[in-house]
Parts: structure tokens; sequence; C-alpha cells
């Protein structure tokens, strides 16, 4: 039985892990390499992830850090009163107690996802994808020294390998406790999941962002906005749908400089009927394309009528991950960000900003797109559940 390890001690094991990171950097990496030169597949955005040099290894000694700088989520007290009958009650935080998180290709996972839940007091079942093994199981060696040193179980961090079967058969019956279980990837892998799960799962769900170009958009903004929300095409922010006011004045000179830029930055530019017929790009195959999320150095761009129809549109085909309005009218903002239903909504901001780290929470299991029990970036403050503790001196109802 794994107990509730103090703060001290997971404080402790935290900035060891830190240490250990910085001294093993050289290790990491050429285990990274292994991965990289192993890796056979055509996703671009995969290989993204899984590359790990010198500053991907200082973000995660960075996320440790701060991790052991924050404040213990367990034991907060959320609520307390007397009762008429003399007990009193409180209601805490209380960890979880075992989470597995499956993921692909991101070995800074490894680190900061299974940071988040060992400091939110938890037992970590680590489950990567076989193309980053290596990189995945030197991070683990590091988290069971950092664990041993503090006269902690190395229990307490376990990498399963399991192939596909042995992971579906686990997923059904558990060889071990699993109290939560959080996958990080692709639409695929979150449907496995969701199929095979005897346990509570937390969606980290697809991106598929939308920006709307208000008919009274700056348009220097929109253009910046919709440049950066491309700037990393494996990020689950990114932008892969922008909808245009076809109120917008200069549309066709704001349109064709939008095209040229994304051109110039390697963006392939698609359109709807409208724009693939003003402006010389392919049409999209159908109204499917609509809900993909691209990761890929992809782009729709398509007119649209009025806000209402925007929100109908976003509401219908994106991942409720994140979208954004480009407007000077407040009110026309305020409309859109209540009625939108995505995880994070922006007001002339980039999508890239859904993060945890940029959202202040220091940084996320996962971002969330569903409902329960938290949506958005999962820090370290949510990735807990609540305990009633009531004290009586021998009262009976």
């Amino acid at each position: 039985m794994n107990t509730l390890l103090s703060l001290e001690t997971r404080n402790n094991v935290l900035l060891t892990m830190a240490t250990l990171l910085d001294t093993e950097r050289v290790a990491i990496i050429n285990m990274n390499k292994k991965d990289i030169n192993a890796y056979k597949g055509s996703d671009i955005s995969m290989l993204d992830r899984l590359k790990v040099n010198n500053a991907k290894v200082d973000e995660m000694v960075i996320a440790a850090k701060h991790l052991a700088s924050q404040e213990d989520p367990v034991g907060v007290e959320r609520l307390s009163f007397k009762h008429k009958n003399g007990m009193q009650v409180y209601n805490k935080t209380a960890s979880f107690g075992s989470i597995l998180i499956i993921y692909e290709s991101r070995p800074d996972v490894t680190v900061e996802a299974a940071g988040i839940a060992f400091k939110s007091g938890n037992k970590i079942l680590l489950k990567g994808g076989k193309e980053s093994l290596h990189s995945n199981l030197k991070i683990t060696e590091l988290w069971h020294k950092a664990l041993k040193q503090h006269n902690a179980s190395s229990d307490y961090v376990t990498y399963l390998q399991f192939n596909r079967i042995e992971t579906q058969k686990f997923l059904e019956k558990p060889t071990q406790k699993v109290d939560l279980i959080v996958p990080r990837g692709g639409e695929k892998l979150i449907a496995f999941v969701k199929k095979h799960a005897s346990c509570p799962v937390i969606i980290s769900g697809r991106g598929n962002n939308f920006v709307f170009v208000h008919s009274e958009a700056d348009l220097n903004i929109a253009l910046a906005i919709i440049i950066n929300g491309k700037s990393k095409i494996s990020a689950c922010n990114a932008v892969d749908k922008v909808l245009i006011d076809e109120n917008l004045p200069n549309k066709k000179e704001f349109i064709n400089t939008l095209i040229r830029k994304l051109t110039e930055s390697k963006i392939q530019v698609l359109g709807d009927k409208i724009i693939s017929e003003k402006h010389n790009v392919h049409e999209i195959s159908s109204n499917e394309v609509w809900y993909e999320e691209f990761l890929d150095h992809k782009i729709v761009l398509g007119e649209i009528a009025s806000n209402e129809a925007v929100i109908e549109m976003i509401n219908t085909y994106s991942g409720g991950h994140s979208s954004a309005i480009i407007t000077k009218n407040d009110a026309e903002a305020h409309f859109f960000m209540e009625n939108v239903d995505t995880a994070a909504v922006y007001h002339n901001a980039s999508t890239r900003f859904t993060d945890g780290g940029q959202l202040g929470l220091g940084g996320e299991l996962a971002i969330s797109t569903d409902k329960l029990h938290q949506r958005g970036p999962i820090g370290l403050q949510h990735l807990v559940t609540n305990k009633w503790y009531v004290h009586g001196n021998g009262q009976i109802r």
C-alpha cells in the first residue's frame, strides 16, 4: 500500500528530479536520438513532439522546480461548518490515488504531466508510445533515483511497457488499482481509451480551433494572430480554420495578404467555395473538412455572414478547445465569448495561449475538452478530488 507522501518528500523528489534531468541531459538527448532514428512514420506532428533538445530539457527542469515551489493541492479546505448537533464538518481536497497517463510521442509528458500527478499525491502509471520508448525509460530511471534518494518507493512512478493488446487488456481489467486515466494524444488514441477504459477518463481532446475576423477587426492584429496560430503545427492550440466576415472592409486585399503570408510560412491554404473562386486556392473536398484537426501545414479560410452564423459553425465543427474573435466591437466580442462552446475563448489574442503555463497554472497534465470535472488546461490544483471529514462525539441520526 502506498500512503500519501508528505509534502516535504514530494517536493524533495521533484527538486532532485530537476537536478538529475540537468546532469543527465546528454544521456537523455542521446536516448532521444535513438527514438528519432528509429521513427519511420510520416506524421510530422508526432515527429515534432518526439524531439528532445537542450531547450526541451531546460523546460523539464523548470517544470520540476516550479512544481516543487507550489502549494500542496491536497488537504485544502473547501468548506467547513458546525452541524446543529455539534459535529464539526469539513470538505477538503484529496488525491485520486492512482493515475494512468497514456500518451504518444512527447517525452516531456514523462516529467511535466507525471510531476503534476505526483505533486497532487498520486501514484503514477505511465504508458508512453513505442516511438519514444528509449527517452521515456531513461526519464523513468531518473524518477526512480529521485524517489530512492528520499526513501520513497519506486512504485510511485511505474512505466508500463505494454503493446496495444496488453494495453487494451489492462484498460478493461487493470491488474493494479487505477482511479483515473488521462490520454494525451490524437483522436485515435483517445477513442481507443474511451472504448476500453473501466474507470473515469479525462479527455484531452482535439483542437481544430477557429478564428473569426469580424467586420470591425483591426486587420494587422488579425494577420498576426492567424500567423501565430500556425507557428507550431503540432500543438493542439493551433489554428486550423479562419472565418472572415463577408462585410469586412478591404476584404479582398486582406485575404490576399493573409494567403501570401501563410504561403510564405509554407502553410497550404484551402478555401470554401467563395474563397477558392475569388482567390485561386484549392476548395475543400467536402464539409467534413471543417471537422478535421490538421496538425499539419494546412489551414482553411471561409467567408461567413454574421457573428451568429460563426457561433453556430464553431459549435458544430470545432473540437471544443479554443476559439477567437478579432474585433474592436466589445459588444460583439462579449456575445461571441458567451455563446461559443469552447474551453477557452479569446478576444484579440492568439489561441496559442491555451496552455497551463501561459494561463497561470505553471504547467498542465492535459487540456480537457470535457466539461467534467475541469475544462481547459488541468493544472496542479485541478488534479484532486475531495473528501468529507466529520468529527463528532457520539452523534447518531
